[in-house]
């Protein structure tokens, strides 16, 4: 009633967005009456439906069911989805006589035979030549993993090489991007021997590979061949550094439970970034999860002859996360206003999509986001033994980002509670690959940290950040600092890649990168 009534006599009602709600920027939003008006009644009948949902009589996991379904509605509906009620689309179409949205129409039919909404400009980037274009060779392959040997930079390097998992959903390059904001070529650049998994996008020929399967073939082959790489010529093999990214880091700290099982002592330290062990705190991604659900997915693609499930499905579900962003701005920007996403090279990587075969994805499910087995000690088994992530002592570094859609940072905090070695945790800000891909020589942002490196962690998350204190710049430079401390001292840089029986196979980065899915 405020607001009909201030629009009659041409007050103002003081209605605004959310703080980051790039929607209704545009001065047309606020100067011209009608669509103020529209703006601000969509903003207040949106928050009424969440909140009447937020105050409705029902358990937790309805309620969250419920409100991320009804902001997908609620996103879906805003008035700047539609041309008749966009005043800049309105606008571009006069000035243009019609041609934005004819544009937009060509846009839309392209789109449709690629089967996705374009989010950056795809001509502009190509894996291999200004992706991923860090030097050196693949030494080893296997049918999941090819693992790449990056060239060193230095005259010296660290004794203890420091090998990358990068998650499985998505291809390895995201920390390999353009030179200037690849972590890898930080990493290397720093004076490490870095080695990277990169996963193959599964067909239907392995659609029936399991979470061991990924443990053996993708985590403990790469391990072993890197210490093999790194021990050539010497009676021992060093120990090595190690880092996992997103599901990476599950796997990784479950291949490193296991090895504690068998009594195997191969790793100095363990980076972890944007990863759950404990899946207490999953964030929207929970609802997507449920018994029936998954019970479903598993008759379909779970059993003993597998199935796949497309990458594109999963990108999807990513998407809807955060569909104002990754979904409706596109909409816009490309169908109504006609217009070309810009070159983003995160967002070429967003689209790169990979399959994952279903008894691994149905495990996982099943046994990390549903039931939470991970964090008990001894009641998984994986590859023969009884897993406890509370045997894992050696150093970590544990990297949460403060606006994460997919790892909610207050879920990586309980996860770092796990590990019983010294734990440095560090809270980065932006989302869950902008936190991350944050480059040290932009040295933009900021983060968070508590206590000096080696921290004994209070149990509540927030209690952490309330005594913590802000850092400006990347976290890159805060790793760098604190991985040299495990690093073991410098030797004189190899010239040749491989060692240990191993030889180069083909350049970086290789082939199993380059295979998109249709």
């Amino acid at each position: 009633m405020q607001l009909w009534t201030t629009a009659l006599t041409g007050g103002s009602s003081p209605v605004g967005a959310e703080p980051g709600d790039r929607r209704f920027s545009a001065k047309a939003w606020s100067d011209d009456p009608f669509y103020d008006y529209v703006r601000k009644s969509y903003l207040i009948n949106a928050r009424f439906a969440l909140a009447a949902i937020e105050a409705a009589d029902m358990d937790d996991a309805t309620r969250k069911r419920m409100l991320f379904s009804a902001r997908q509605a609620v996103d879906a509906m805003s008035p700047a989805n539609y041309a008749a009620t966009n005043p800049e689309v309105m606008r571009m179409a006069l000035e243009s006589k019609g041609e934005t949205l004819a544009r937009g129409v060509g846009n839309l039919i392209a789109d449709t035979f690629k089967g996705h909404i374009s989010i950056t400009d795809e001509s502009r980037f190509e894996v291999g030549k200004n992706l991923a274009v860090t030097p050196g060779s693949v030494v080893f392959e296997n049918p999941l993993i090819q693992l790449i040997q990056y060239a060193p930079s230095t005259p010296t390097v660290f004794r203890r090489p420091l090998v990358m998992v990068p998650p499985c959903i998505n291809k390895f390059y995201v920390l390999d991007l353009q030179p200037e904001n690849s972590f890898v070529r930080h990493a290397v650049a720093a004076g490490h021997t870095v080695f990277m998994v990169s996963w193959k996008n599964v067909l239907e020929d392995q659609q029936a590979l399991t979470w061991e399967d990924y443990l053996q073939l993708g985590i403990l082959d790469a391990l072993d061949a890197a210490r093999r790489v790194a021990g050539a010529g010497k009676k021992s093999a060093p120990k090595l550094n190690v880092l996992g990214f997103c599901v990476g880091g599950t796997l990784l700290a479950s291949a490193l439970a296991v090895l504690a099982a068998r009594g195997e002592d191969w790793v100095e330290s363990l980076t972890l970034l944007a990863s759950f062990l404990d899946f207490s705190d999953v964030g929207d991604i929970g609802v997507f999860v449920d018994e029936a659900s998954l019970a479903r997915r598993e008759a379909e693609i779970g059993g003993p002859t597998g199935g796949l499930l497309p990458g594109r499905e999963l990108a999807a579900v990513f998407s809807a996360l955060r569909a104002n962003d990754l979904v409706w701005s596109y909409v816009v920007n490309n169908y109504l206003k006609g217009g070309q996403p810009a070159a983003f090279d995160i967002l070429f990587w967003n689209a790169d999509s990979t399959n994952l075969p279903g008894p691994m994805f149905c495990w996982y499910l099943r046994h990390m986001y549903l039931e939470n087995s991970l964090r008990e000690p001894g009641k998984l088994s994986m590859l023969g033994q009884r897993v406890d992530l509370g045997r894992l002592a050696m150093s970590a570094y544990v990297l949460a980002t403060r606006e994460d859609h997919i790892v909610p940072w207050q879920g990586a905090y309980r996860s770092m509670q796990l590990l019983q070695g010294p734990t440095r945790f560090v809270l980065g800000a932006s989302g869950h690959i902008a936190g991350v891909v944050n480059p040290a020589s932009a040295n933009k942002r900021s983060y968070w940290i508590n206590n000096g490196a080696n921290e004994a962690p209070t149990p509540e998350a927030g209690a952490w950040l309330e005594s913590a204190t802000e850092q400006r710049g990347s976290w890159w430079n805060d790793w760098t600092a604190w991985l040299e401390v495990h690093g073991g001292g410098r030797v004189k840089a190899r010239k040749t890649l491989g060692g240990g029986g191993l030889k180069p196979i083909e350049p970086a980065p290789g082939r199993y990168v380059l295979q998109r899915i249709s």
